[in-house]
């Protein structure tokens, strides 16, 4: 199984505020999203129907440390690396970085 996976998207509008920054929150629906797209590239979902059991993605703890802002049309890397497989569960470690010309700048690092 592949231990690491990236996904590189883009700030949008809806993701900030006034000053056109993006809202804390949205680093975790990022977090999310590529540990989504990293299932769905391993062929499975997060989404599993029938079967028996059902197999559940609860949170059991997150986390997120902030470095730098991101901004509307920031271009950004997100990182992710499996960290541990348990028996019930999986951790996964992120490093968020924007994509300047003078090369990545990280902006925040989470784990859930």
């Amino acid at each position: 199984m592949a231990s690491e996976y990236t996904l590189k998207r883009t700030v949008q509008f809806a993701e900030t505020d006034l000053a056109g920054i993006m809202h804390f929150s949205n680093f975790f629906r990022m977090m999310e999203e590529t540990e989504h797209a990293f299932i769905r590239s391993l062929g499975f979902s997060v989404h599993a129907t029938g079967g028996d059991p059902t197999i559940g993605w609860p949170r059991a703890e997150a986390s997120c440390r902030y470095l730098a802002p991101l901004r509307f049309e920031d271009e950004v890397m997100i990182n992710l690396k499996v960290e541990e497989i348990g028996a019930k569960t999986i951790n996964y470690h992120f490093d968020i970085q924007k994509v300047t010309p003078d090369g990545p700048q990280k902006v925040a690092q989470g784990n859930v």
